[in-house]
């Protein structure tokens, strides 16, 4: 009789232990149905009780809460979840840089513009009538540059602009100081083929030209690198997840649910895995993302220092007085070896027949220049605090793609120590972490990585970023030879200085050096005074040309 007394106990026991597992998965299965129906499916879908899994493709089969369209919805889920920390980084640092961008071509957009305004209000206020006649010439000059700012070598040959500025000017100051004769086009064709050899401007065309291509080069090449980097972020950040990928983020982020632990987290190293296997192309961008960022942080460098685009632009109507004042000093060396190299000008009929006192005589008194007066900024910043705002941007923006999977599998996404989801069960994650990148996917166990199939469109940013940086580099040494695709190439003229040293840094003789105290070139008319007693060092002297109206008269 004790037998199967005993055999009654047991199985009593058994029914009553299957009875409060079957009654634990039922109520389990009810957190579950919370959980899915607050992913936006419906709750309907979710058993009331726990069913058979075995019908059951990327989560652990047996008594399971979910069914084999559960699985699918939430495979769909899965893919938006490891797609959404991935979109938000990225938008992030698309934003960042857009902002960037934005700023610095802005700024730099309205140095153009400052240098050309204040330019044209001091000489107009020195030079009045004179200059208002030839403004053209210093408007197609800055139109020019902001040419080439925006589409470089492609659209403006800078140092052919800058020879023809120069030999426009010559021929017009020329014929000015000289008004007492005629010039025939090709006497004055002459008189341009030796503009280099006369250096009727002094050394200020040469030093003037070395400091605007190393500004331009550089600003224009880093504003396009800034450009650069949403684009690429943009198209690495939206290619899509492998089909495998989706199963694994499946199996990771959905299948504690299926038994019935909606509140149960992946273990981090199990997280590092699944998501280093699916940003395993993204992450082999790394080596020449750092490449490029790291040719950035170099150029702000020259921006900084010897590039200083805002250096440059600011005193330009300075250094531009300061050739005109060498031209008005050796005006009568520079006509005579013109008269002699070119021919003896015929005495202008005209001339002869209006001259006056009255009409030739120019008088006048040079005022100090009030630094005040100068714009010291653009776009309502300087260059020095865009400078160093960026830098930090760039640098943390380093190693973005490989440390991709570290980021996602931080902080609340993960569950620290061995309470955690390894894939099958609540416990430890026994697999090695495996290394990012496509070539270390061959031994991920628990994503299915074809390493012979890299990503089209992440190889060809790779290729853009090895292009970029290129020409970086090139700028860096003071050469342009970045030509836009949809822009006709002018054959790949280099524009730049060919400095490819440090010693670019350190060279005293290419950089002007403004005085203390600069010297302003307006000129106050005064009746009755004559021109004898007016001091022209520092100053900007193109009045002076009535000097040479008066010398011609006296002849």
């Amino acid at each position: 009789m004790k037998t199967p007394l005993l055999l009654c106990v047991l199985s009593t026991l058994v029914v009553f232990c299957v009875s409060a597992t079957a009654e634990q998965k039922s109520k389990n299965c009810n957190d579950v149905r919370a959980a899915y129906s607050s992913k936006g499916f419906n709750v309907n879908d979710v058993p009331n009780k726990g069913v058979n899994g075995a019908s059951l493709k990327v989560c652990p089969q047996g008594f399971s809460c979910c069914t084999v369209e559960m699985e699918e919805k939430l495979s769909q889920q899965s893919h938006y979840d490891i797609k959404a920390p991935v979109s938000r980084l990225s938008s992030n640092l698309q934003s960042t840089f857009r902002q960037r961008h934005e700023h610095f071509d802005k700024f730099f957009r309205e140095l153009l513009k400052n240098a050309e305004e204040s330019l044209h209000s001091m000489f107009v206020r020195t030079y009045g009538l004179m200059y208002v006649q030839n403004a053209e010439l210093f408007k197609n000059f800055f139109q020019a540059l902001t040419r080439y700012y925006v589409s470089g070598s492609a659209a403006v040959n800078l140092e052919s602009m800058l020879s023809d500025f120069w030999a426009d000017l010559l021929e017009r100051m020329f014929r000015l100081v000289n008004v007492q004769y005629e010039f025939s086009d090709a006497y004055m064709e002459c008189v341009s083929r030796h503009t280099e050899q006369l250096q009727p401007f002094g050394d200020v065309p040469r030093k003037l030209r070395i400091q605007l291509t190393r500004a331009f080069v550089a600003a224009r090449t880093f504003v396009r690198g800034l450009n650069l980097m949403p684009e690429v972020v943009h198209k690495v950040s939206t290619v899509s997840a492998s089909p495998s990928c989706v199963r694994a983020a499946m199996k990771m982020l959905y299948c504690p649910y299926c038994s019935g632990q909606v509140a149960l987290k992946p273990c981090q190293n199990y997280c590092l895995n699944v998501m280093r296997g699916c940003l395993a192309n993204q992450a082999d961008l790394d080596t020449e993302w750092n490449n490029f960022l790291d040719a950035m942080l170099a150029l702000v460098e020259r921006l900084e220092g010897p590039f200083n685009f805002e250096s440059v632009m600011d005193p330009i109507d300075v250094k531009i007085s300061d050739a005109i004042m060498n031209m008005q000093e050796n005006s009568m060396q520079v006509s005579q070896k013109v008269f002699h190299g070119c021919g003896q000008p015929k005495p202008s009929m005209e001339f002869r027949s209006k001259r006056s006192a009255k009409d030739t005589v120019f008088t006048g008194r040079f005022r100090p220049y009030n630094p005040d007066a100068r714009p010291t900024t653009a776009a309502g910043t300087s260059l020095d605090r865009l400078t160093s705002d960026v830098k930090k941007k760039l640098k943390h923006a380093k190693k973005f793609w490989s440390t991709l999977p570290d980021t996602v599998c931080d902080g609340e996404r993960i569950a620290p120590g061995d309470d955690c989801w390894n894939g099958t069960a609540k416990s430890r994650y026994e697999a090695v972490v495996i290394g990012n990148g496509l070539a270390n996917q061959v031994s991920n166990p628990d994503v299915d990585v074809d390493i012979t199939k890299p990503d089209i469109v992440i190889r060809s940013q790779i290729a853009v970023l090895k292009e970029m940086t290129s020409w970086l580099r090139a700028a860096h040494s003071g050469n342009d030879i970045s030509i836009d695709n949809d822009e006709e190439a002018s054959g790949g003229e280099e524009s730049g200085s060919g400095c490819d040293s440090p010693s670019c840094d350190m060279d005293p003789d290419i950089y002007f050096s403004t005085p203390p105290n600069p010297v302003d070139p307006r000129v106050n008319l005064v009746h009755g005074e004559t021109s004898a007693g007016v001091t022209l060092q520092g100053s900007v002297a193109l009045a002076l040309c009535g000097l040479a109206l008066l010398t011609a008269y006296l002849r």
